[in-house]
């Protein structure tokens, strides 16, 4: 609803308080009221649907719980193949086990996570 209908409303309004007298006030005021939060409503929804946030960034798009992994299991791979390197040499087998272990309980406790959050 562009400002002038919302202006145009509201000039009706008072016209037609000022033409059925006082006994009407309650009513028109709640009609007015109730076109203004119409106004409102839609104009917040189609902010939220389509335009920018408050600070001019464009509308939030939700991820899905798959999208949200995705940084998870590549810092998993970047880390995951020097610390393969340096256990193996350091350590051996037990070490490259323990190290690929903790990284497969980090990503599963990170994919709970989201999972409960998303």
């Amino acid at each position: 609803m562009p400002d002038n209908r919302i202006r145009d409303d509201l000039q009706a309004t008072i016209d037609a308080r000022r033409d059925l007298g006082p006994d009407y006030e309650a009513a028109l005021v709640e009609s007015f009221v109730e076109r203004l939060d119409a106004t409102i409503t839609a104009r917040v929804r189609a902010e939220l649907d389509h335009g920018p946030d408050y600070r001019g960034a464009p509308p939030h798009k939700r991820q899905t719980p798959g999208a949200a992994m995705i940084p998870i299991a590549l810092g998993s791979m970047g880390i995951g193949i020097p610390l393969t390197a340096i256990a193996a040499g350091n350590a051996g087998l037990v070490g490259l086990t323990i190290t690929w272990l903790a990284i497969v309980v980090i990503n599963v406790a990170a994919a709970a996570a989201i999972m409960r959050r998303g």
